[in-house]
């Protein structure tokens, strides 16, 4: 079993230089502790995502860590200029040394494709177009397409990623439906979901690779909520003040257009009822060890990437948090890096 993060770099409270300084020194954390791989969400135009161009701040991260793998979840590829991607995944895959995660995807608002003048209607053809010459584009010396979104005739790519053909792939997933297609093409992928919701989509995900004749090799994750401090009194305190606010970030934009994001119901308005839905733990290691057993039991995964930071956790907060999880909770698993 592998542990990772997941973030979606959220406004604090506090200065946005100061924001991104706190969370390179969260990565050098998760470095020292043995993460697996650190996952940063890309939103636009929303407090709930204060790295809209993730590329920049993975950029940065590579240079502050030495092991820890990383990457975008995901890349909203009806957003980029195909060729311009290529160029940023070849360019922080070299960066890295080879440590680059490649997570992909449509984008889940249409509020932020519209302020891209993209039509959300049309947004997941083109992903499924966009992704196709994504990965022919970093595996060629020329790239040629012919597509209804895209088209090439004999560009010249002239930078590598150092992992060939190309990193490892990432794709989130809320529906048992949703896992067929990252299933059929070797990608991994990470669940939101309660558990209850979370087990027809790994098991749809895992009949689909034995129909296929696939190993069972790749990474089923669950993100989850998680603070740790020395007493479930103490975590609960942090995630009880700092969860709302990061609700907040993520209904933020959806509630300026009289609207809410289609899994408004999984994010309830306090602490309390997320961890009721079994998709949010806070107390001391030995209670996030048994949640962490109980969770991965019923869902079936084998990779598990919480959220370490969120809402208004201060940095000190969230470096105890971390620090905690790295120690007590990940080696029950088996789960810490080799010198870690």
């Amino acid at each position: 079993m592998k542990f990772g993060v997941f973030d979606h770099l959220d406004d604090a409270g506090v200065p946005l230089g100061k924001l991104y300084a706190d969370r390179l020194r969260l990565a050098e954390a998760y470095d020292r502790g043995g993460f697996h791989a650190y996952h940063l969400a890309e939103h636009h135009g929303t407090p709930l995502g204060c790295a809209p161009s993730p590329a920049i701040f993975l950029a940065a991260l590579s240079q502050r860590t030495r092991r820890l793998r990383f990457g975008p979840m995901v890349f909203l590829l009806p957003f980029y200029h195909p060729l311009r991607l290529i160029e940023e995944v070849c360019m922080l895959d070299q960066l890295s040394g080879g440590r680059l995660e490649l997570g992909t995807g449509r984008g889940v608002s249409p509020f932020e494709s519209r302020n891209y003048a993209l039509d959300f209607a049309q947004t997941q053809a083109m992903y499924h177009e966009a992704f196709q010459v994504l990965l022919k584009g970093l595996a060629v010396d020329e790239l040629s397409f012919d597509g209804k979104f895209y088209r090439f005739d004999g560009v010249p790519i002239a930078v590598r990623p150092l992992q060939r053909p190309h990193p490892p792939l990432w794709y989130g997933v809320s529906f048992p439906e949703s896992a067929e297609w990252p299933a059929a093409n070797d990608v991994n992928v990470i669940s939101l979901a309660p558990p209850q919701t979370v087990r027809p989509i790994f098991e749809r995900y895992l009949s689909v690779r034995d129909k296929l004749g696939k190993a069972r090799s790749t990474l089923l994750g669950l993100g989850r909520h998680v603070v740790v401090a020395d007493t479930d009194a103490a975590a609960r305190a942090i995630a009880r003040r700092a969860y709302p606010r990061w609700r907040n970030s993520f209904f933020w934009l959806f509630a300026r257009h009289g609207s809410a994001p289609r899994t408004a119901a999984l994010y309830p308005e306090n602490f309390d009822d997320l961890e009721a839905l079994g998709t949010a733990i806070a107390g001391s290691p030995q209670t996030v060890r048994d949640f962490i057993k109980v969770d991965m039991a019923a869902t079936g995964g084998n990779y598990f990437a919480p959220w370490l930071a969120f809402g208004d956790m201060t940095l000190a907060e969230a470096l105890h948090s971390v620090e905690l999880f790295a120690r007590e909770v990940m080696p029950a698993f088996g789960g810490r890096r080799d010198g870690g």
